[in-house]
């Protein structure tokens, strides 16, 4: 019960179609020329729009969502078709003053709107008192443009006289009149939410075309009054976004409890470093280029041992040849006896 009040409540004060939401206005400015037009026009639309909604509603299961927009053509046409034919069998004259007007409820994009928005993803009973609710405030809205513009233009009050057609303002009953009856009843509006502002009421959601219950808003999930739909989706995403949340924990848990088993000196805090080899430290420290010149010096050391070692062996070799006793031949030493022996 309190949902269906809500869903009155709702189409009636927060999101009046032409107050609020300002849709429909095709209708709105050129049927209200009178209050029985606008009164007939809004019973019409409301009596479409309610059973659309229950019918969508009740199909939203069996309508693929790739042609959902065709079909709910299909069933507000129906219903708009039925409506006519019962007009013109019950109330000819009505039926003949709203004229083309009846037909294009087919395309009202109040009736889609909300098809698309609340009765293709809530229940039967909801969307039938959405659709009402929409339709009250609809029928409400054309009404009050009505009793305005044909007092003021004519002087008469759903047909009936009330002071001279002379004084009348004929404007009001022209498609302009329509214009300012509509921003003055919008001022009002205003107005009242100033002053509901001042006594401390919230009334954030009055007068600022919120999209409350719409399925494509993006505020919806923000939305301090969300409706159940709303609700269920998010509880939808919690447990994926918990799981998410809770990976980054459990990995944090089992690196601690890794760390934990690790022992102390293994913390990277604590680590000491290898003592390097003096060696390793003077190769680590060399540049590469001293390392090159380090490479050279040593061939030529290596060169200039080796010519060294060459010098060495041929001065020994000198040396043993100088070393061997001079072997005299026997002629030689005869003769120097003979030499002797003559200087005796």
């Amino acid at each position: 019960m309190k949902q269906i009040s809500e869903r009155l409540y709702n189409g009636i004060i927060k999101e009046n179609p032409t107050f609020v939401l300002t849709l429909g206005m095709c209708p709105t400015l050129a049927v209200t020329t009178s209050a029985i037009n606008g009164l007939g026009m809004g019973l019409t639309t409301c009596a479409v729009l309610a059973l659309s909604n229950l019918f969508i509603s009740l199909l939203r299961k069996v309508i693929p969502d790739k042609v959902r927009i065709p079909a709910f053509i299909v069933i507000v046409a129906s219903f708009v078709t039925m409506v006519q034919l019962l007009l013109e069998a019950y109330l000819p004259a009505l039926n003949q003053s709203l004229g083309i007007y009846i037909p294009l409820i087919v395309v009202n994009c109040i009736i889609l709107g909300r098809a698309e928005s609340y009765a293709y993803h809530n229940p039967p009973i909801p969307s039938l008192f959405d659709g009402l609710g929409m339709g009250l405030g609809f029928t409400g809205a054309l009404t009050l443009l009505g009793i305005f513009r044909e007092f003021i233009g004519s002087g008469t009050f759903f047909g009936n006289r009330v002071f001279p057609e002379e004084y009348g303002v004929t404007i009001f009953v022209l498609a302009p009149g329509a214009f300012f009856v509509l921003a003055a009843l919008v001022a009002v509006q205003n107005y009242i939410k100033a002053k509901m502002e001042a006594k401390g009421k919230d009334t954030s959601k009055i007068g600022s075309g919120c999209g409350m219950n719409c399925m494509g808003c993006p505020e919806a999930k923000a939305c301090s009054k969300a409706e159940k739909t709303v609700k269920d989706e998010e509880n939808a995403e919690e447990p994926e976004e918990e799981a998410r949340e809770a990976e980054p924990e459990v990995k944090d848990s089992e690196n601690k409890a890794s760390e934990e088993e690790k022992p102390a000196d293994s913390s990277p805090e604590e680590k000491q470093e290898p003592e390097k080899p003096e060696s390793d430290e003077k190769s680590e420290e060399a540049e590469p280029g001293k390392e090159e010149d380090a490479e050279t010096d040593s061939e030529e050391t290596e060169t200039g041992k080796e010519d060294e070692a060459d010098k060495t062996s041929e001065s020994q070799e000198e040396k043993t040849e100088e070393k061997k006793p001079v072997q005299n031949k026997p002629g030689n030493n005869n003769k120097k006896k003979n030499k002797g022996k003559r200087r005796k």
